[in-house]
């Protein structure tokens, strides 16, 4: 099950699931309070709803060189432990939005990513037993100014601008996501990184026993799983896609507000 969050025409705020029926994606609303197992004949075109992010983090831990491919092309060591940071509330963007870039930057780049979102509250959770929180799955994109990024140690300025993680749309169910899913960024059309998630340094069950000997994890909160090869600047105006295999597409558009 693909799961979503949208505000109907009312201004309602309602969940439902997301799927594909004779080419054509329709958007099945919940009969019942969001998170319940239940839906109904309501159906909604996605393209005239306001999609809403998936899961409402208290906050977004994302790993750092988790490909090596991708720590090459940034002449970075791989690191021997998981290179944890965080992304608050504030940087969450919704699939179809235009994220405004911080003013008078010169490179803000894309980074496709796989979001895992947690279902339950937990710590200390051993990698054996991981896959037991594990809500789903969803597209990330962890927009980054290197500007900035570059010159500081606690990267604040470079990751956690506002919006700066488009996430979603969906929510897919971990049976949805094959060991080796493809994972690809699009920038106005054109290929730009494309991967396999098995490519990973540290995969997703010991990033969630690392990540939670030094913190508690809430529903809604997402692991923000490392980038491949192939991340690069954006320009005004761009349409960027993040596609994972049997997860979704998450699409959104960028401007620079001095272009």
């Amino acid at each position: 099950m693909r799961r979503v969050r949208f505000r109907d025409s009312a201004g309602n705020v309602r969940g439902g699931r997301w799927a594909t029926r004779d080419g054509e994606d329709v958007v099945t609303a919940a009969a019942g309070p969001y998170g319940r197992i239940a839906f109904g004949d309501e159906t909604f075109d996605p393209e005239e709803v306001d999609i809403l992010a998936p899961c409402e983090p208290t906050k977004i831990v994302c790993v750092g060189r988790n490909y090596a491919d991708h720590a090459d092309e940034r002449d970075e060591e791989v690191p021997d432990r998981p290179l944890l940071f965080i992304k608050t509330p504030n940087t969450v963007a919704t699939h179809g939005s235009t994220v405004t870039l911080p003013a008078g930057k010169e490179r803000v780049e894309y980074e496709a990513e796989l979001g895992v979102v947690i279902g339950e509250q937990c710590r200390n959770v051993d990698a054996v037993n991981a896959e037991d929180v594990i809500a789903g799955y969803t597209c990330f994109n962890d927009l980054s100014n290197r500007d900035d990024q570059d010159i500081e140690q606690n990267w604040v300025r470079g990751k956690a601008f506002d919006n700066a993680a488009p996430i979603g749309p969906v929510i897919a169910t971990p049976e949805h996501l094959a060991d080796d899913a493809t994972i690809e960024a699009r920038v106005n059309g054109e290929t730009r990184q494309s991967s396999t998630i098995d490519r990973m340094i540290f995969s997703i069950p010991e990033l969630i026993e690392e990540i939670t000997t030094y913190m508690t994890l809430e529903p809604g909160d997402v692991i923000a799983t490392g980038t491949p090869e192939g991340v690069g600047p954006l320009s005004d105006g761009d349409e960027v896609e993040i596609e994972i295999d049997d997860v979704g597409t998450l699409r959104h558009s960028v401007r620079f507000p001095d272009a």
